[in-house]
């Protein structure tokens, strides 16, 4: 299901059927709307909705989840107000299997591994920050990953998450020594051209809501030399 169904206004449309949309997110898009102003990737969906389908009026759409502004891949949307709450029971329960591809400079010291840390934002900085046991208004994180390619100066990692943590993945692999390409938030030493970090929402599945049938969608990787090389 990692067929483009349109891209029209630079939209990758994955997915889509009465009760669900799932969209490849740019990097640079926002998910939904927050205080810079920016017009989010939500607002864009609704138009693409309303135009293909000849909606007067407002269009429903009901965020799910977010995937971080610099970051690139799958997010899902709610297209009626009945499938939003189902939707969202399956994130809570964990019936949904989210799968990320991280690019990295420096190898792990394990080829495959389980991260268990805390997790503490900050909102003045937007950044969450790592420790090894509770602290006040931390969160547990819990996140797998394991090397599936080494590339000439970097490694391909896959990794699943068990939780949703603010920045989780980005400050849990970070903690280890090994920060995202072009993550300078999390201490990688240089930024990418373009904003982006190399992590990517590659793949999702889970049992479709409504029509209870499997559903498993693979998003794209953004155009690039580093992500050629993955494939």
């Amino acid at each position: 299901m990692s067929k483009i169904l349109s891209n029209k206004s630079n939209l990758q449309v994955l997915y889509e059927d009465n009760h669900i949309i799932v969209v490849n997110k740019r990097a640079g898009d926002i998910v939904q709307g927050d205080k810079t102003g920016d017009k989010p990737l939500s607002d864009v969906v609704k138009e693409y909705i309303a135009e293909k389908y000849n909606k007067p009026g407002n269009v429903y759409l009901g965020v799910v989840h977010r995937l971080d502004r610099p970051t690139t891949g799958l997010v899902i949307f709610a297209k009626t107000s009945k499938v939003l709450p189902r939707l969202n029971a399956l994130f809570v329960s964990k019936d949904i299997t989210k799968t990320y591809w991280a690019i990295i400079k420096e190898k792990p010291k394990k080829d495959k591994d389980t991260l268990i840390d805390w997790l503490k934002k900050n909102p003045k900085n937007n950044k969450s920050y790592v420790y090894d046991k509770e602290v006040p208004e931390s969160k547990k994180a819990i996140l797998h990953y394991h090397i599936i390619k080494k590339l000439n100066n970097y490694f391909l990692l896959e990794v699943t998450l068990e939780t949703g943590r603010h920045h989780q993945i980005r400050s849990q692999l970070s903690q280890i020594g090994c920060p995202i390409k072009g993550d300078l938030k999390y201490g990688f030493d240089r930024s990418n051209e373009d904003g982006s970090i190399h992590l990517h929402a590659r793949h999702i599945s889970f049992v479709h809501p409504v029509k209870n049938e499997p559903i498993e969608i693979t998003a794209p990787l953004p155009k690039d030399v580093i992500w050629d090389a993955c494939i």
